[in-house]
């Protein structure tokens, strides 16, 4: 099993998505970009002012610096959660825009790999926009917070690859709800995000080590903060790269079997 490289049907494809996007980009920024400067502004200069006065964090960060990364690395879960949920069984089963599309020389693997290109588009151009909104705020505090970007493009493609998998294997989207009720949104509370996962219970803690976005806010996080080691951020870019390269193959697979049954 090859994984999915970028052809000229894979960039066909893309293009195919971005054309489509162009009719709604603006509600597509509300979500992506406005949702979380909203969150950073209500969260962080509001609870982030009592959080301050009272003991507040370690290595005396401000709460405003603390959380704006972390929402940086998660509205790019939800960016990439989003886009790999209803338009890919949309694509397979009501659209049959991938029937279509495959009625040309465009490959299977093409259309994941155009697939994937896209959301890296989606994720990528919100992340710069919020990225742009947390240096408004004023919370880096270093240079390499330019590296959260990327950071946000790996954390949005582990999970835009299984997810992607996920919704290629599946029959209706009642399994949407049930992943964002029991996946997304717990992560979204509890994957230190808003608060260091050092303060839940010792088996969450290690629960909330084990998913992607704990990686994901880590990363961004030390990079905004400029405290990230290179060891640390090793360990956490080669865990988010497996659960891309975990995801492109199951994805490969489902897609094929759904496909070319």
């Amino acid at each position: 099993m090859t994984v999915p490289v970028l052809t000229p049907g894979a960039v066909s494809f893309c293009a195919q998505r971005l054309t489509a996007y162009r009719h709604f980009w603006r509600s597509a920024l509300i979500s992506g970009v406005l949702e979380p400067a909203l969150f950073l502004a209500s969260m962080g200069l509001t609870l982030g002012i009592l959080v301050d006065r009272g003991r507040g964090l370690p290595g005396g960060v401000s709460y405003l610096s603390f959380l704006a990364p972390g929402l940086l690395a998660a509205a790019a879960m939800q960016t990439a959660t989003g886009e790999s949920t209803y338009p890919v069984l949309g694509a397979i089963k009501w659209d049959k825009t991938y029937d279509a599309v495959l009625a040309t020389p465009t490959a299977v693997g093409d259309l994941l790999a155009g697939q994937l290109l896209y959301v890296a588009f989606r994720v990528t151009t919100s992340a710069a926009l919020f990225l742009a909104v947390l240096s408004l705020f004023g919370a880096a505090r270093s240079p390499l917070v330019l590296l959260a970007l990327p950071a946000a493009l790996l954390t949005g493609l582990a999970f835009a690859a299984p997810v992607t998998a996920v919704s290629a294997s599946i029959e209706n989207d009642s399994g949407f709800a049930a992943l964002n009720r029991f996946l997304i949104i717990p992560m979204f509370l509890f994957s230190g995000t808003f608060f260091p996962v050092s303060q839940l219970p010792a088996f969450f803690e290690w629960v909330a080590y084990l998913t992607p976005l704990w990686h994901g806010v880590s990363l961004a996080r030390g990079l905004a903060l400029g405290t990230l080691d290179a060891a640390a951020g090793l360990l956490h870019v080669g865990y988010l790269a497996l659960w891309v390269v975990g995801g492109v193959l199951l994805a490969r697979r489902a897609y094929r079997k759904r496909l070319l049954a």
